[in-house]
């Protein structure tokens, strides 16, 4: 069910060489605040999350005593709109329907659309006579760059380096480096804002046997958001394996079966999981991705949200059942004139440890959990298909660290309203996007919650409802009684261990 957005970054930039500080100017053509006015909001990373906030944000009253229209602005480092670009191969569905754009779950008349996309580009009669309710992940990654090309506000090649609370002026600050097309530093800004949206997004996980050979450059080991890139030199490869049961995996296992020769496959597909299983897509089953159930998850102890979300990965991370089908009917086409195909398939599997074979092989230690055997694997290449992690806050969020209230975990504690529970000294908001599933559930990296969730920090940020939204949005009641977040929306007062100014 889940469609994650491309990762983004807001790592500081090299101490070295670092040009003479500016001020906090837009690209051309682009919206500013009046000078003396601070941002109302300030967006961190412009994915599909920030961009579908930046999308709702646009033209909506700051607040009920202040007609203006909110002051936003979105800092992104990469040079444009991007979405899974490796991973944009020919034909590959999303996984959630085409309502779950960046707008229309809050908003069904915006400008924004996908609707209104496919209307600016003559493309609505055949979209309806197509009759499409999942559309093609290059049509998604493409509205998506329509509407970050045309939305007033986004600054992209800025890279945000620090975050800090200024005590004296009751704002955020947000120092970013203003990027050259190359990605070299240009100029330093500073942004004054009252409350700050993180969307920055997750990043690609490698296991850790893995690691060595991934980093390094001589050695095929790649991760999955890098396939199409190296598609070409990988198919060139004799031996070819990969690594993980999800959808990526799949999707690569079986566009690299249709392109390899019948009876030269040479393909090996490892799973941990005991069964390459498919997603659950039934109707109730979907209902673990509303907005009732987040509230549900949000209330529950914590630990047993903790118990809970390892038990759900079939509802994220599982194969959609036309995938599986694709597969078995290719397997079964090369089969027809009698022998099978050079291809399997193998679950209940985990790498112990790898190593390099003669400087370009690669030699995997197996171990199959239920068998308790080991063996080992020789091959020319290794994909993995192994998912994506959450970017780690801390990076950028150094400065707030002393205002910040952490569960038993250590893991930032964040409110039903999606911000992260600071000391009450500090009284802008950080809203978070996709690095809440530790109190919000599977919902979290959704593509089909995103324009319920940005309507939900809008709706809190300016203390109106520019959007209002549905009380109940589930057939299925989660728990025999209501329950309200546990979880207070500031923390008890703290003493900073440091102060900024």
């Amino acid at each position: 069910m889940t469609d994650r957005p491309a990762p983004v970054t807001g790592h500081p930039a090299p101490a070295h060489d670092r040009p003479t500080p500016t001020t906090d100017r837009p690209a051309t053509g682009r919206t500013t605040p009046e000078p003396d006015r601070p941002h109302d909001l300030v967006g961190i990373g412009i994915g599909p999350f920030n961009l579908s906030l930046a999308a709702l944000a646009h033209n909506i009253p700051a607040a009920p005593d202040d007609p203006r229209p909110l002051a936003a602005t979105f800092y992104e480092q990469r040079p444009a709109f991007h979405w899974h670009p490796g991973l944009l191969l020919d034909g590959a569905s999303l996984q959630v329907p085409f309502l779950a754009d960046l707008v229309t779950l809050a908003d069904p008349a915006s400008p924004w659309s996908f609707l209104n996309y496919l209307r600016t580009r003559d493309r609505l009669f055949p979209f309806y006579f197509a009759e499409r309710f999942h559309i093609q992940r290059a049509e998604y990654d493409a509205y998506c760059r329509w509407v970050s090309e045309q939305l007033p506000g986004l600054h992209f090649g800025h890279q945000v380096d620090a975050v800090r609370w200024n005590t004296e002026r009751a704002l955020f600050e947000v120092d970013f480096t203003q990027l050259d097309p190359d990605g070299e530093a240009e100029a330093l800004g500073r942004a004054y804002t009252r409350h700050i949206a993180l969307g920055i997004g997750t990043e690609p996980f490698v296991p850790e046997p893995l690691r060595p050979l991934a980093e390094a450059e001589s050695v095929p080991v790649l991760h999955s958001a890098d396939y199409l890139r190296h598609r070409e030199q990988l198919l060139a490869a004799d031996h070819i394996t990969v690594i993980g049961s999800g959808q990526s995996g799949a999707e690569i296992f079986l566009d690299l079966l249709r392109a390899r020769p019948e009876g030269a496959e040479n393909i090996h597909w490892l799973a941990r999981t005991q069964a390459f299983a498919p997603m659950e897509y039934s109707k109730l089953g979907l209902e673990h991705f509303t907005p009732d159930y987040s509230r549900y998850f949000h209330a529950l102890p914590e630990t047993a949200r903790d118990e809970l979300v390892p038990r759900q990965w079939q509802l994220h991370k599982g194969i959609d059942a036309d995938t599986i089908a694709a597969i078995h009917d290719e397997l079964y086409r090369r089969t027809l004139h009698g022998g099978w195909p050079h291809a399997t398939l193998t679950p209940g599997v985990h790498v112990r440890t790898a190593g390099r074979l003669a400087n370009t092989r690669v030699e995997l230690h197996l171990e199959h959990t239920q068998q308790g055997t080991r063996t080992r694997l020789t091959t020319d290449a290794v994909i993995l298909a192994t998912g994506y992690r959450e970017r780690p806050l801390d990076a950028i969020l150094g400065g707030l660290d002393p205002y910040l209230s952490r569960d038993a975990s250590h893991r930032p504690r964040i409110d039903d309203q999606y911000r992260l529970v600071l000391d009450r000294a500090v009284t802008g908001h950080v809203y978070v996007q996709n690095a809440e599933r530790h109190t919000h559930g599977v919902g979290a990296p959704d593509l089909g919650l995103a324009a319920w969730r940005s309507a939900t920090i809008l709706n809190n940020l300016t203390g109106t409802t520019p959007y209002p939204l549905p009380e109940r949005t589930a057939f299925t009641t989660f728990g025999l009684t209501p329950q309200s977040s546990k979880i207070p929306a500031q923390a008890p007062e703290l003493i900073p261990l440091t102060q900024s100014v």
